[in-house]
């Protein structure tokens, strides 16, 4: 089935749309009924074709494509926006609020304002509903984020120096845990292995199927292999070069050298075979 990717107001996650029949390409704005009502996206490539076991939510079809009415509309809607974020914020701070207000979202038909937050616990804000209701005589919804989806909509560069993944690629975010980092010798550096959101590199997660399959072949330090030089014992692996250095005893005399995985075996068998190790630790 044909589909369409799409980024509602231009920031957060993208979602597929039907593109019914309409001519679009990377960029265009579109006009699109979401769950929240009618709002402005911007398609984030063209139109391909999809299993359509790969979607787990209803299709909905794209409208039409935006006119310079609804451009017109979406820039004084941004300008809402900004001036409902300064608002806000004073009130939060008026009533003492342990909230941290991220992003604020007024939908095309102006029929909803939507606010953004993150917290550690359950806050009670019903005295400020009442007043952003009262001020701007529209339905107001305070809708609390993890701090994942705060990095996704305020956007940002990662340690690689490009722009993070949740913004520009990455739809979902899957499961990151700390055995990835340790699977791929990386420091245990909370600033080396963490994100913009304070959470574990999303990018630990693409190369882990490649290490897993590395592990299974490859010895674990310490570990007696024998190698063309006689026995040894490992001392360090290199996942990516699928190599090892083994301290190996040649005429009398003890050094270092590197062997190749293929080139050692567990004393007994055919080769090495070093089941990974069970920790877990999901971030």
């Amino acid at each position: 089935m044909e589909v369409i990717s799409v980024r509602i107001h231009g920031r957060g996650k993208a979602y597929y749309f039907d593109p019914d029949n309409l001519d679009l390409q990377k960029g265009d704005e579109v006009i699109v009924e979401t769950t929240q009502g009618m709002d402005l996206g911007f398609c984030t490539g063209s139109i391909v074709d999809l299993e359509e076991e790969k979607i787990n939510y209803e299709l909905k079809p794209i409208l039409r494509k935006a006119t310079q009415e609804d451009m017109n509309n979406f820039a004084e809607n941004i300008k809402k926006e900004r001036a409902a974020f300064d608002l806000a914020k004073k009130k939060i701070d008026e009533y003492q609020l342990e909230m941290n207000l991220v992003d604020v979202e007024c939908m095309l038909d102006n029929q909803k304002i939507i606010f953004y937050f993150t917290a550690d616990g359950r806050i009670d804000f019903r005295n400020l509903v009442k007043d952003l209701a009262a001020i701007y005589r529209t339905r107001i919804e305070l809708r609390q984020i993890g701090v994942r989806d705060k990095a996704r909509i305020t956007g940002g560069l990662g340690i690689c120096g490009r722009e993070l993944c949740c913004c520009s690629f990455l739809q979902d975010f899957n499961p990151v845990s700390i055995k990835m980092a340790k699977q791929q010798s990386l420091a245990m550096n909370p600033a080396k292995i963490s994100g913009a959101c304070g959470r574990l590199l999303c990018c630990l997660q693409y190369e882990h199927d490649a290490y897993v399959d590395a592990y299974k072949r490859m010895p674990n330090p310490g570990q007696i292999v024998i190698t063309p030089d006689g026995e040894g014992k490992v001392t360090s692996v290199n996942l990516l070069r699928e190599t090892a250095r083994v301290l190996v005893t040649i005429d009398g005399e003890t050094e270092t050298k590197t062997f190749e995985a293929k080139e050692l075996s567990q004393p007994g068998k055919n080769k090495c075979h070093c089941p990974m190790r069970e920790d877990n630790g999901e971030d």
